[in-house]
């Protein structure tokens, strides 16, 4: 007789368990978590006032003593499930900024806005999709015996699309030196806007903050070369906030103009090297800030919280650009299911980590995200709505809030994370059957939105 595969006898043994159903609620409460933590522990709710008890769980009366409980990873590579939820929340997180609602009002509709996208400049010819990929007339080699263009039209999925032409006349160094201070240049271009803003209307940069406040959302997102540009949404407000109407002289347009000419003049510098030299970091050449109208034409809100919250799950390892586990060897960049251009960045970072005056950086910690280490999202703190709220208001529909005249004294130790093999496959299967239902029902209730660069999502 054949024997049945590891992995399903492993879940006929968790399905003969006498607490299957319990175990089976667990799962289906963290939406089908590929690597749950395991919690064990107590908690007890009590009235302040008259010491009473009203409420009391232990995980000794749970399926192995533990309650499973939601990883929250964002990468859809690691927990889809989780992306899914954290995607949710991301939608909901830049909408409220863009629409109100989530305690921001609906006025901020109607202030000037911006959907703003910052790249990073070129560190080499790549090949490119679409038309002709570079055509040159007189051919013509680089210093290494490669050809300086290429008369393919490749398509997008083509692998060579976002490689360099010469792997050694690409910058690399520039490359991850660029993704290590992309958040200083972030830096100095939101204040940068802030003093055009004031310089424009005859302010000085000092007194801005008295007149209006500049609040936006922004994320990072890997492109083909495997360089993160830069999405985001930027709102003028009052000094007060969402709460506060902006100044008469606030306009869309000069919010623009603003974006446009800190973004050029934006200028970052690395520290010294003997090896590499002095690298002046700027932000690239094309830089595009489109308002956002509230009843106007394409990009509509609804469509750029959509790609925003589209892309925030997106693992490194998922775009091509990095893995999504950090590397600890050398060994271990050599065995990444990369691309020869991306183990190269991964390379450099690994090399330029070595060097005592790139220390401070921590170059081979970052080698995964090929130097990036910002985070996917951030944004300022008057813009909307935090994740944390957002958890908090979950948490209370489905009745997990305290009364304000209670307590509740919690004890919790860690006692492992992840899944048996048959357990993964039951979670595996619960996940799924949950999105379905989830897709089905947004199909029957939203119409289709169009993305900001007009492809319908």
């Amino acid at each position: 007789m054949r024997q049945l595969p590891e992995a399903d006898r492993d879940a006929i043994r968790i399905a003969q368990d006498p607490k299957f159903a319990r175990w089976l609620e667990q799962i289906t409460a963290t939406g089908g978590c590929a690597h749950p933590v395991h919690l064990s522990g107590s908690t007890t709710t009590h009235d302040t006032a008259t010491g009473e008890i009203l409420h009391h769980y232990d995980t000794r009366t749970e399926p192995g003593e533990r309650l499973l409980v939601r990883c929250r990873n964002r990468r859809s590579t690691v927990c889809a499930p989780c992306s899914r939820l954290h995607a949710g929340d991301t939608y909901h997180l830049i909408r409220a900024g863009l629409l109100g609602g989530k305690n921001v009002p609906t006025t901020v509709r109607d202030r000037p806005r911006l959907f703003a996208t910052l790249t990073a400049p070129s560190f080499g010819p790549v090949h490119r999709a679409g038309e002709r990929c570079r055509p040159r007339r007189d051919g013509g080699e680089c210093d290494h015996g490669r050809p300086l263009g290429c008369g393919a039209v490749h398509d997008s999925t083509d692998p060579l699309v976002g490689q360099p032409l010469c792997t050694d006349c690409y910058n690399y160094p520039a490359h991850v030196l660029w993704h290590t201070h992309a958040g200083k240049l972030w830096d100095r271009f939101v204040i940068g806007v802030r003093r055009q803003l004031a310089s424009a209307v005859g302010l000085t940069q000092s007194h801005f903050s008295s007149h209006a406040r500049l609040s936006f959302a922004r994320i990072a997102e890997y492109q083909k070369r495997a360089a993160v540009h830069i999405h985001a949404v930027v709102r003028l407000d009052g000094p007060a906030g969402p709460n506060d109407e902006p100044p008469a002289w606030g306009s869309a347009a000069r919010l623009a103009d603003a974006v446009h000419a800190s973004a050029r003049r934006v200028l970052v510098r690395t520290p010294y090297s003997p090896a590499v030299g002095e690298l002046a970091l700027r932000w690239g050449a094309q830089i595009d800030a489109r308002p956002l109208h509230a009843d106007g034409p394409s990009p509509d809100d609804d469509a750029v919280a959509a790609y925003v919250a589209k892309y925030v799950t997106k693992g490194a390892s998922e775009t091509g650009a990095g893995t999504d586990h950090r590397l600890t060897t050398w060994n271990d960049i050599d065995a990444a299911p990369v691309s020869d251009h991306t183990r190269n960045l991964m390379r450099t970072c690994w090399h330029l980590g070595g060097l005592p005056e790139y220390q401070p950086l921590r170059l081979r910690a970052w080698a995964h995200t090929l130097g990036y280490r910002g985070h996917i999202l951030t944004k300022s703190r008057a813009y909307s709505t935090t994740y944390a709220a957002l958890r908090a208001d979950r948490a209370e529909y489905i009745g997990f809030d305290n009364a304000t005249d209670t307590a509740t004294d919690a004890h919790w130790r860690y006692a492992g994370s992840g899944h048996t093999q048959g357990a993964a496959l039951i979670a595996a299967g619960i996940a799924t059957d949950l999105n379905t239902n989830r897709k089905i029902a947004r199909e029957e209730l939203t119409p289709r939105r169009r993305a900001p660069g007009g492809a319908s999502t």
